[in-house]
């Protein structure tokens, strides 16, 4: 193994769960996922059902709303996300787009300043960065620009951060990238509620609203409140949500991350070893550092959790944030981040494994914190 890579933010050996999700990522995301979230009461929903529940439930309650991007329409979207939307809008709010990301994106600008609602899909956010200068400098910033005067009401949505076995430049987070931009609302969601009621939030936003959404959790069922199911439901852009009480430590993670922390979380309490509470950012910009904080100063001890590089990532302005409040006094031990390796993803599974933080990791280095002290 390189040098670089034994240095990186997170080493991990090669778990039966990452064997299986690169062997066949489709169904052993789906079965891990029934083994770690089934629900013994309740409707369960997959993210992918759920993103679909969200866009046709916008779609009805309002003409304005289309859709938009590559083969959304008649291949049922790459991740079969607008499934059957083609047959029941038809395809002047269901348009499949040529593959020309920086074109298709800025008609669907343009249409908002109009005063339509556009849902732009990027097969991956990866591609997206053929349209970046349509997202950050049309977007974000024409609110602001024109005095207030013209609005932006925009969706952008797709899979982000990295699936399994497409290499460097297919597996980048953009959380960070993002969510760095004033006049941008950034989310990203983990389970099935979370993909629902941001996206619907989203596109009742007047605002542009980039949804990270996250390859290998299409697949996945969550169970789904009765509130949920709702066509009225909505999460809150900007607020975060603490999937699991706990009083020795505070885990923040976003998107699948949330899933790894939920499980080191509760092999750590299974041990006897300690409380960990997880928070679920679900927003990346707005921040919701009041949730945090508040967490901090009764658990005394915080770890980021996240899929993207360490430099600059949401994990460091999570630390940044915790430095200049009042948090800063309460910490028992310095803030660790969990972060994907500080390298261009590697194509190769054996390489690759160890390029991501899972459960193993997160636990380790939960330990770890819980033996630092402040000056230690």
């Amino acid at each position: 193994m390189s040098s670089i890579l034994k240095k990186a933010a997170v080493v991990s050996i090669p778990t039966v769960r990452q064997a299986l999700l690169r062997s066949n990522p489709v169904l052993a995301t789906s079965l891990l996922a029934k083994r770690a979230y089934n629900s013994k009461n309740g409707v369960e929903m997959t993210v992918r059902d759920a993103l679909n529940s969200a866009l046709e439930e916008e779609m009805t309650a309002d003409e304005k709303v289309y859709l938009l991007g590559e083969e959304v329409g008649q291949y049922n979207g790459a991740y079969k996300v607008s499934k059957g939307l083609l047959d029941k809008f038809g395809p002047k709010r269901v348009i499949d787009t040529p593959i020309t990301e920086s074109g298709f994106c800025g008609l669907a600008v343009g249409s908002a300043f109009a005063g339509l609602k556009p849902v732009c899909e990027f097969m991956t956010w990866n591609f997206a960065m053929q349209a970046i200068d349509q997202i950050v400098n049309s977007a974000a910033k024409t609110h602001y620009m024109s005095g207030g005067n013209v609005d932006c009401p925009i969706t952008f949505r797709g899979p982000n951060g990295a699936a399994a076995g497409v290499a460097a430049q297919h597996s980048q987070c953009f959380a960070a990238w993002y969510g760095s931009v004033p006049g941008l609302k950034v989310v990203s969601p983990w389970n099935s509620e979370d993909a629902k009621g941001l996206l619907k939030a989203a596109i009742r936003d007047p605002n542009p609203v980039v949804v990270l959404e996250n390859e290998l959790m299409y697949g996945i069922s969550f169970p789904m409140s009765e509130a949920a199911l709702s066509k009225d439901f909505v999460v809150e852009i900007g607020k975060a949500k603490i999937e699991k009480a706990g009083t020795d430590i505070t885990i923040v993670a976003h998107s699948r991350s949330v899933g790894f922390a939920l499980e080191a979380a509760q092999l750590l309490e299974k041990e006897g070893i300690c409380s960990a509470e997880v928070i679920n950012l679900r927003s990346i910009r707005p921040l919701d550092t009041e949730t945090i904080i508040k967490s901090v100063k009764k658990t005394n001890r915080l770890v980021t959790v996240e899929g993207g590089w360490p430099q600059y990532g949401v994990g460091s302005e999570i630390c940044a944030q915790i430095m200049e409040s009042e948090a800063f006094d309460h910490l028992d031990a310095p803030v660790v981040r969990v972060t994907g390796a500080d390298v261009p993803t590697p194509y190769a599974q054996n390489l690759e494994a160890f390029a991501f933080p899972d459960t193993e990791v997160i636990a380790r280095v939960i330990k770890r914190t819980l033996n630092k002290k402040i000056g230690a």
